[in-house]
């Protein structure tokens, strides 16, 4: 039952849990089945006798064998008895609503994965435990404490209480939900199959999602980017916090929390991600009544100077772009104006536009037929004239219309804020078929949301192959890490391991390596630069015989690394690293490095293994990516040698799970290349 089609569409209901007391769940589940008993049998179990809405309360379920979707709301004590006798029903799907087992603690989840065992090896399937239910709102199946609003949005939540709001949010914008469900632990139905599964009906235009544990990263982005050339696909998150830097031993480390490894995947999954329950309607609401952008120009028209000036200000603001318009398309736009504020983009009316409000969809027709716009923000007064007269009150509408059909036409969003977007105005414009928002801000971030889904997601990397290298010990120094990165083709400066003094100097006049680097190799110095475990450009052998005397008797390293001092005075200092996230797997990143990586905090996360070019992009994504193409008479530096690093890196840190942290800093790069001037690496249980 791969397509998880008996969650949603059953022909029989079971409800274990049943209860004639109306404040308890298994009344309110009860109730809410046989709002479908139209269109299937319902059976409610209680060993108590009673009824529920004139329906007669049943001991058990002995003798039924058809019991498609069970549901079961009965208490802890008592779940294992509830499921095997809903299997022995013949139970092809269950909805777990009973709590109190793997959000407990380790003895919980045992419990809930041998029920999990038990139910698949029946031949079933279960949502949850401590779950809300499920709904579907073509087949009019309820299984929840609440009702929701039918509509074309599919949403699968981890939060029953937030499942309520977004209905109810939804519902305040003519909107309401295909199917709905609440995974609870996912001890069986996870996250990835319900997207798979949304992806796959008909019925549901967008999905919606709320998670605050995805569990199997991986597999949520491969069902995700799949899903994402089909339908849209909005995330919201919790705990979008720096939690996940606690206790990295490396810079890579610290700058890689879980919000920017979320915000990383959704990125090479083409989810839109957004940062509020209201963040999330807004995506919906833009996602269902326009098409997706397919670039980043905005065409800002409205019938105020303030309200141009503050959308124009806002989509800036978003990322998104305002583009002054060309001559020959503002003298198209002013055809038949009297009074005009602004015609080069945004665009102000000031009142002065047609009596039929014709304008708008002229002069959106010439910016979107000459090329010069992806997207359309109309702001202001409109939808709010209807109160005026009653010509008004039809050419409003009728204007509407011909928007929306623009907006068919040319595929491209024409997205509206209107101040009267709450009020009977707006709800006109909704039915003409256009996204309308209250307030400027929700009708931006709905036109950034259209723009990230419009945006192809990023090209996976081939699988990587583990790169030919001497194994790792499990306390890797320096000069393991070295080896490991040079053995896959990491360019390193020349350079040897030494135990004392002497064969410092021995090892650096035979490879020439004046003036020398020289470094106290140990695990437990991970930052030697911070303890005097770096010396740089020391002259000649006396006095590297010197430093290194100083470092062993100070350090006690477990050995030194003698190299070759690299020019700097071309080059720009870079961090590549990767840490392998629990849920994700291994994160690459790069960013401005050196000493100051962690104040500048300038870095960029993709899932690794990438490819060059996604390598690259990353790259130029930094704030600081102008310093990659010379500044104050700095010549620009190789990108793509400091790239092909970043996938060689990536490709190691993917091909070595045992690998928790691995980086390069700094990484040296010039016009003439790049060079790895220091590494170090991480390994699980070290």
């Amino acid at each position: 039952m791969s397509d998880l089609e008996a969650f949603f569409s059953p022909r029989v209901v079971a409800v274990l849990g049943a209860s004639t007391d109306p404040s308890k769940w298994g009344n309110w589940v009860a109730r809410g089945a046989l709002e479908g008993k139209a269109a299937r049998r319902v059976h409610l179990v209680n060993r108590r006798p009673g009824q529920i809405d004139g329906h007669a309360l049943l001991p058990s379920l002995a003798g039924i064998d058809d019991a498609e979707l069970a549901v079961v709301v009965v208490p802890e004590p008592h779940l294992e008895a509830s499921v095997d006798e809903a299997l022995a029903a013949g139970a092809r799907a269950l909805v777990v609503i009973t709590a109190g087992l793997g959000e407990t603690g380790a003895a919980g989840r045992v419990r809930e994965q041998a029920l999990a065992a038990r139910v698949r090896a029946a031949g079933a399937r279960m949502l949850g435990p401590n779950c809300i239910g499920v709904f579907d709102g073509a087949t009019r199946l309820r299984i929840s404490s609440n009702d929701y609003p039918s509509g074309p949005v599919g949403l699968i939540s981890q939060s029953g209480n937030l499942s309520l709001e977004l209905g109810l949010l939804l519902e305040r914008v003519g909107l309401g939900l295909s199917r709905f469900a609440s995974v609870g632990n996912q001890a069986d139905v996870t996250l990835p199959e319900l997207i798979e599964h949304l992806a796959g009906h008909e019925g549901t235009a967008v999905i919606a999602i709320y998670a605050e544990d995805v569990a199997d990263g991986r597999a949520f982005v491969a069902a995700a980017a799949a899903t994402t050339r089909r339908k849209p696909v909005v995330l919201l998150t919790s705990g979008r916090s720096d939690a996940g830097a606690r206790g990295a031993a490396s810079h890579t480390g610290a700058l890689v929390s879980d919000d920017a490894v979320i915000a990383a995947a959704c990125r090479a999954a083409g989810v839109v991600r957004v940062d509020s329950p209201g963040g999330l309607i807004d995506a919906c609401h833009a996602m269902v009544r326009a098409p997706l952008a397919r670039g980043r120009r905005v065409f800002v028209l409205g019938d105020g100077g303030g309200h141009c000036a503050n959308a124009a200000d806002l989509v800036t603001s978003a990322g998104l772009e305002v583009p002054a318009f060309s001559d020959a398309l503002v003298a198209q736009l002013r055809e038949g104006l009297d009074v005009v504020g602004g015609l080069s983009n945004p665009v102000d009316l000031v009142g002065g536009g047609s009596d039929d409000f014709s304008d708008l969809s002229r002069m959106t027709r010439d910016a979107l037929s000459g090329g010069e716009a992806d997207a359309v923000l109309v702001t202001g007064y409109f939808g709010g004239y209807a109160v005026y007269s009653d010509h008004y009150r039809e050419a409003e509408p009728l204007e509407a219309r011909r928007l929306a059909a623009l907006q068919a036409e040319f595929r491209a969003p024409v997205v509206v804020h209107s101040m009267f977007a709450d009020d009977a105005g707006g709800a006109t414009l909704r039915e003409a078929g256009l996204a309308t928002f209250a307030r400027i801000e929700q009708a931006v971030g709905a036109l950034r949301s259209l723009v990230s889904a419009g945006e192809a997601p990023l090209p996976p990397a081939a699988a990587s192959k583990p790169a030919p290298s001497p194994p790792l010990g499990v306390r890797p120094d320096y000069a393991d890490a070295r080896a490991l990165l040079e053995a896959a083709g990491v360019p390193f400066g020349a350079g040897a391991v030494a135990t004392t003094a002497d064969e410092a100097v021995t090892v650096a006049g035979r490879l020439g390596l004046y003036p020398a680097t020289l470094k106290a190799v140990d695990p437990d110095l991970l930052h030697k630069s911070d303890v005097g475990g770096v010396r740089v450009g020391l002259p000649d052998a006396a006095a590297l015989h010197a430093a290194a005397t100083a470092m062993l008797e100070r350090l006690a390293p477990r050995r030194l690394f003698v190299e070759a001092t690299a020019d700097a005075s071309e080059g720009l200092e870079l961090v590549v690293g990767a840490r392998r996230d629990a849920r994700f797997g291994a994160v690459a990143l790069v960013g401005l490095g050196g000493v100051l990586v962690e104040v500048l905090r300038d870095s960029a996360l993709s899932l690794a293994p990438v490819t060059a070019r996604e390598a690259e992009r990353m790259l130029r994504s930094l704030r600081g990516a102008a310093l990659l193409d010379g500044v104050r008479g700095r010549p620009a530096v190789d990108v793509a040698a400091a790239a092909r690093t970043l996938v060689v890196l990536s490709e190691v840190a993917a091909a070595h799970p045992e690998i928790t942290e691995i980086e390069i800093n700094p990484l040296l790069v010039s016009p003439r290349g790049c060079v790895a001037l220091d590494a170090r690496a991480i390994v699980e249980d070290a």
